[in-house]
């Protein structure tokens, strides 16, 4: 039998929208969080209207993918919270949360009294997380901050593509919005420890997120190859600034990727590629030599390489114990038997009755699982029921304020 939820009884007050907030939020809500998403009435999360494609796939225009990706197990209510009123109700809300987070620029929200500091003297024991492009202050505090920018400005595109002279070399952006989603995991990590230095002392604080802090952050080998070497990395395509062979080979109906990580690793892929004198080569015998001589040992490899299928090389190399993989598309991957077997798609049911399947959460607890308890809302679904919860607006009022475009 299962504990409770892992944040059950925390309370997230979510006015964050695109990807990085909403990351963030559905990750505490995945572990139990009561999150309570607030958007603007007729609109929405831009995310909504970022498609095709959208659901319902065969009928009228719902919620875009986009949308649906990053707003799992949330509630939502729609307030606009740029009038009085509107910014009353969201105050009204706020002693009954742990936890506030936004992503609007820097400053933007203090006009409408929901900066940290408005926002503390309503609830000192609260956690409020911005989450913006450079954070709270700095000569790039009132920029705004996009993913793709991010990328680019925090080093990421330029050791990414292909190297310069090879055919199609230009920096390149990774398929993914990575500067979003590794700020929305930071931006967690940041939140979870101001919660629990909250619950040691009732003292709330703010919790400062910046993409390009993260994105610098997350250069890890490569900003300490720089720093040690004073040398700025550069684009290798596919291979690996530390280690080789570690790259994509052509085989002989496709691709694999070959990770060997280790002399030993090297040594028995050697055996199995019919390349056993490689390991006593001296240009090849370390990884050091490897690096040095990678071009002429890429030449001798691929070569190899190109001789047997993917599917030959994989079965081979697994029984060898040599790390490979092949590249998948995005449908075999949720074909992929290790992929099914650990239950990363789930089919939920939205309170409208769409059917929609949505990857699941990866973190796997044994006391206290992630819980699966709400498809991504329509927009305003819980608007009624969440202000009266945690407003104590009453219906007349409730109805007044709907007239007015408030809620």
């Amino acid at each position: 039998m299962t504990s409770p939820a892992a944040l059950a009884g925390v309370r997230v007050l979510d006015l964050s929208r695109i990807l990085a907030g909403p990351w963030a939020t559905q990750i505490l809500a995945d572990m139990g969080a009561d999150v309570i998403k607030v958007e603007k009435p007729g609109v929405g999360d831009d995310t909504r209207g970022w498609g095709p494609p959208f659901l319902p796939a065969d009928g009228a225009r719902g919620d875009a993918a986009y949308y649906l990706a990053a707003n799992r197990n949330k509630r939502s209510i729609t307030i606009d919270f740029t009038t009085p009123e509107g910014a009353a109700l969201i105050k009204r809300m706020i002693p009954n949360c742990q936890v506030m987070v936004e992503n609007f620029k820097t400053g933007g929200l203090a006009k409408y009294g929901l900066n940290y500091e408005s926002v503390a003297r309503i609830n000192p024991s609260i956690v409020y997380c911005s989450i913006t492009g450079f954070g709270q202050d700095g000569p790039y505090a009132l920029r705004a901050g996009y993913d793709y920018l991010v990328q680019a400005m925090g080093g990421l595109m330029s050791i990414t593509g292909q190297p310069d002279g090879a055919p199609g070399a230009e920096p390149l952006k990774v398929g993914v919005a990575v500067a979003d989603l590794f700020s929305g995991m930071y931006a967690v990590t940041g939140m979870l420890a101001a919660l629990r230095h909250a619950e040691r002392t009732g003292e709330g604080q703010h919790v400062d997120i910046a993409l390009l802090d993260c994105q610098t952050a997350m250069l890890a080998n490569q900003a300490m190859n720089y720093f040690v070497s004073g040398v700025a990395p550069t684009r290798l395509g596919n291979a690996h600034p530390n280690i080789t062979p570690y790259q994509v080979f052509t085989t002989a109906d496709g691709h694999i990727v070959l990770a060997v990580g280790n002399d030993g690793q090297f040594r028995s892929f050697c055996a199995e590629a019919d390349l056993q004198s490689l390991p006593d080569d001296a240009r090849f015998a370390t990884n050091p030599a490897r690096i040095a001589n990678r071009d002429a040992l890429v030449e001798i490899i691929a070569r190899a390489v190109s001789r047997r299928t993917t599917a030959q090389w994989i079965a081979s190399l697994e029984l060898a114990g040599v790390p490979c993989g092949p590249i998948n598309s995005i449908d075999q991957v949720f074909e992929d038997p290790q992929v099914v077997s650990r239950n990363m798609a789930q089919l939920m049911t939205r309170v409208d009755g769409v059917e929609v399947k949505l990857v699941a959460s990866p973190l796997k607890l044994s006391r206290t699982p992630a819980v699966a308890e709400r498809a991504p809302p329509p927009l305003g679904a819980d608007t009624a029921s969440v202000l009266q919860e945690l407003a104590g607006v009453d219906p007349d009022t409730l109805e007044e304020l709907m007239r007015k475009h408030i809620v």
